[in-house]
């Protein structure tokens, strides 16, 4: 459904996910099921935005009766400056995946990646404490985990790009709100990793077009856990790259979804659903299609 073409009732709350593009988007399926499940009564729908429509179409949803939205790529970064207040979190990551609107208008800029990526790493018994972490990216997606996987106790992070310049400016930015971290953190070019990692974490967009960062087996070693951010009915990319050099456990960002989902729903609705059946579906209807 475009943006140009939608219009909003007034009777019923309204939400939505963004994003360019967004038919892939299983956040309708997931916020639907949530809504069952705690009796809410609501309508979940997807748009299309292009980013040169993204400061008309934020406001329109809103004023037309739109209680809350989803951001996605590429509009997470930009999407902060919409925002009227920032939660600390979003505030840290300088970038927005959740808008709420307030009873009085306003609205509040948030960011759940982080913490859905800690509940999904704990169902998934994949310890960071002590660890050092390799995250494949420099984008929104990096900036809204990066601070929670240094509060959880990482040994050390590494950001790594394939532009480094990107890559010093997100640590540029982050460290004016964390200069207590930035001793946890490191930065490199793809061509400059040499060693082994315990947790390499992908957030880059290459697995949509079937690609993966350009980087040395040799970050990859038989104790190593690879998770990456993107999901679907096959293996991702990095996830079968990292299997076929002996990662230790791979895992795709299905579960991620649906717990960064329920953070949002937590904001907008007061209530957190519980995840497992939701994930349990979500897995099924991939796996039908596979």
């Amino acid at each position: 459904m475009s943006a140009t073409t939608t219009t909003f009732a007034q009777d019923i709350d309204r939400y939505g996910v963004i994003g360019h593009p967004i038919s892939h988007s299983r956040s309708p399926f997931i916020h639907g099921e949530f809504a069952a499940a705690t009796g809410q009564r609501l309508v979940y729908e997807r748009f299309d935005v292009p980013p040169e429509s993204l400061t008309h179409f934020i406001p329109e949803f809103f004023a037309g009766g739109g209680r809350g939205l989803n951001v996605t790529v590429p509009h997470k970064e930009a999407a902060l400056q919409l925002a009227d207040l920032l939660t600390e979190r979003a505030r840290l990551a300088g970038a927005v995946n959740t808008l709420a609107k307030q009873d009085d208008g306003q609205l509040v800029g948030d960011n759940t990646d982080g913490a859905g990526l800690l509940k999904d790493l704990a169902a998934l018994s994949i310890a960071i404490k002590d660890r050092r972490v390799l995250i494949l990216g420099a984008g929104g997606a990096t900036r809204g985990i990066l601070a929670p996987l240094l509060d959880a106790a990482a040994a050390s992070i590494t950001i790594a790009n394939r532009t480094l310049a990107r890559a010093q400016q997100l640590l540029a930015e982050f460290s004016q709100h964390r200069p207590d971290a930035t001793n946890r953190l490191r930065l490199a070019a793809y061509e400059d990793l040499h060693e082994p990692f315990d947790l390499i974490v992908h957030a880059t967009s290459l697995g949509l077009s079937g690609a993966l960062p350009k980087i040395d087996a040799c970050v990859v070693s038989p104790t190593s856990d690879a998770y990456d951010l993107g999901y679907g009915a096959d293996l991702t990319p990095f996830l079968l790259w990292a299997r076929q050099h002996g990662a230790c456990s791979s895992h795709d960002g299905l579960g991620m979804l649906v717990e960064q989902a329920a953070e949002s729903f937590a904001l907008w609705r007061g209530v957190r659903p519980n995840t497992d059946e939701v994930r349990r579906k979500l897995r099924a209807t991939l796996d039908l299609k596979s």
